[in-house]
């Protein structure tokens, strides 16, 4: 097989690298070495070891998916964490945890277990939650009264505020046209605390 140019697969490979980081989900040695059929890791690590070099990008130690880009300095100081998917903020609807991709959140969490949820429904627009938006969760077992959480309530997942009534636990939608979730004390679990909202306009 002929030989392409001098650099041209890791020019191919910075690209790729690239157009990863700016979807939020940046790629494995592994991905990198699948992506571009090459016979091994450590092939792909070569590659990626030798842009660092070049200064095209730069490797945060200890992590998988570590590859940032030089010139982005709050992508380099930040930390990655999943999107598990969607969290109906209506009507209970089965959780999903599936990652479906990776995004950047600011240094000054790190020190915390984070994750990511797709916002569907519209049960949480009187808090300013829109279908689309996507929730960053603190990981906890449990809320104070006016947390905005999500829930599982027999296995269903949602987004709601987390209230009480005469020692009972109420989950209050933000929205009119719902009615609040008396569960039971045992038939539900808070899984985190929604700390951030982050919204694409266009």
């Amino acid at each position: 097989m002929k030989r392409g140019p001098r650099g041209k697969t890791r020019y191919e490979i910075f690209a790729y690298v690239k157009s990863r980081l700016k979807e939020g989900n940046p790629p494995t040695i592994r991905e990198v070495q699948e992506a571009f059929h090459l016979k091994s890791v450590q092939t792909a690590r070569v590659h990626l070891n030798t842009l660092v070099k070049e200064n095209k990008l730069m490797k945060i130690p200890g992590i998988a998916r570590g590859y940032r880009l030089t010139k982005d300095r709050h992508a380099a100081q930040a930390t990655f964490i999943p999107v598990l998917g969607n969290v109906h903020a209506g009507d209970l609807n089965l959780a999903c945890e599936e990652i479906e991709c990776y995004i950047p959140v600011n240094q000054q969490h790190t020190n915390v277990e984070l994750f990511a949820l797709r916002i569907e429904g519209d049960s949480m627009i009187g808090q300013g939650i829109l279908p689309g938006d996507t929730a960053i969760i603190r990981k906890q077992p449990s809320a104070a009264k006016g947390d905005i959480v999500v829930v599982l309530v027999e296995g269903e997942a949602s987004i709601k505020t987390y209230d009480t009534d005469n020692g009972k636990i109420v989950l209050r939608p933000e929205n009119p046209k719902y009615d609040p979730i008396y569960p039971d004390s045992d038939r539900y679990r808070i899984l985190g605390k929604v700390i951030e909202i982050r919204r694409c306009l266009g």
